[in-house]
């Protein structure tokens, strides 16, 4: 069974494709010209052993907004897909990933119906690298959650360097994300009392 999701999406303020194998080895190819937010789709893709494409092109000349939202919209569109009907998976999953002096708690569950909880320290840096303001990075797992329709708790307790405060969430979500959509021998067929996730 291939668990693929492809996505194109197109606005007329950004042009993505996303491609992902959730039975990939890990292989990233990823390119939206905002790099550090490239470098965060290659920690997902890396830690969550996903082989993740992403194809990006937008409105830099104003601000890496639309860019980083539009990809992540695309992005919960390609999991959701890829996912298929959920039969025979763990479908709950949590990671815990220390960064340095940081730390990332996060908690999913692929039940279809999505819902947000994030905290992170208060008073970060504004910014990382040029383009990534870090308010962003609630507003890509508020788009990510709303498309791929999962339920996902994400807990920084603690943190000082804004780099690995962000880091470290994006390797908890890998690694929780890879754990609840592993398939799991002793589940048969949809991992819900209502039979249908």
């Amino acid at each position: 069974m291939s668990r693929k999701g492809r996505v194109e999406r197109g606005t007329k303020e950004t042009q993505v494709l996303v491609e992902i194998d959730l039975d990939g080895t890990g292989e990233v190819d990823v390119a939206t010209g905002v790099g550090f937010f490239d470098h965060m789709l290659a920690q997902l893709g890396k830690h969550g052993a996903f082989d993740l494409t992403v194809k990006t092109s937008g409105d830099l000349h104003i601000d890496s907004h639309h860019t980083i939202e539009d990809t992540a919209i695309a992005l919960g569109q390609a999991f959701k897909q890829a996912m298929g009907d959920k039969a025979g998976i763990r479908r709950f999953a949590d990671a815990s990933i220390p960064l340095d002096e940081s730390l990332a708690q996060v908690t999913v569950d692929v039940s279809g119906r999505p819902y947000l909880v994030h905290s992170e320290p208060e008073n970060m840096a504004p910014m990382i690298g040029p383009d990534y303001d870090t308010t962003l990075t609630r507003h890509i797992l508020e788009s990510f959650v709303a498309n791929a329709q999962v339920a996902l708790h994400v807990h920084v307790p603690y943190g000082r360097n804004a780099h690995h405060i962000v880091e470290a969430q994006f390797k908890a979500l890998a690694r929780a994300l890879r754990d609840a959509v592993a398939f799991d021998p002793k589940v048969h067929g949809i991992p819900s009392t209502k039979g249908a996730l």
